[in-house]
């Protein structure tokens, strides 16, 4: 078993693989609570519910709910579409559904990362039976250059270049998630 030492300057030897710092946990912070404050004048007076994309968009979801000002409530579903690669399969496959009622209700999807667009592509085509009040889409790391379906994200972090990150739940072969700054595959 390695230790993980994550300094601001220092890369990191996976394998054969070199990631260099990307995003620093202050800039990552510091975003978090400008998105924060903006979900919660655009949802002043209601109650949305958010709902995090295990398992990546976990500690982004936590960051983000101690910023927001308003009432709200939280749920997960899980989906799979990477496996232990660096790319996606094409496949998506919903391994936990909610546990909560999303009929006219506001909710706000939130993930770590869109890539291709097609888990939000997924995860619309599941809220259409649903018919909630609204939905949003709030992401982290979006990827324009990646994007391959016409999906719209309301809320986005980053937009950052079709590289492979790691760090902040972003996860190489489920490791890693761990880490408070993003990293990059260095080229």
């Amino acid at each position: 078993m390695s230790e993980i030492n994550e300094n601001k300057n220092e890369k990191l030897v996976i394998g054969e693989d070199v990631f260099v710092p990307f995003l620093t946990e202050d800039v990552i912070q510091n975003r978090i609570k400008e998105m924060a404050a903006q979900i919660s004048q655009d949802y002043k007076g209601k109650i949305p519910i958010f709902i995090g994309v295990l398992n990546g968009a976990f500690i982004f979801l936590s960051d983000l709910i101690k910023n927001v000002s308003i009432d709200c409530e939280i749920d997960f579903f899980k989906l799979s579409s990477y496996g232990d690669s660096k790319i996606s399969s094409g496949n998506v496959r919903l391994l936990k559904e909610l546990n909560c009622e999303v009929n006219g209700r506001d909710i706000i999807i939130v993930e770590d990362i869109v890539d291709s667009g097609l888990s939000i592509k997924y995860i619309e085509e599941i809220f259409v039976k649903h018919s909630p009040s609204s939905m949003k889409v709030c992401s982290l790391l979006m990827k324009p250059e990646s994007l391959k379906y016409d999906v719209k994200i309301d809320y986005i972090g980053f937009n950052i270049p079709s590289k492979f990150v790691i760090g902040y739940g972003l996860d190489y072969a489920q490791k890693f998630r761990n880490l408070r700054t993003i990293f990059s595959l260095s080229e």
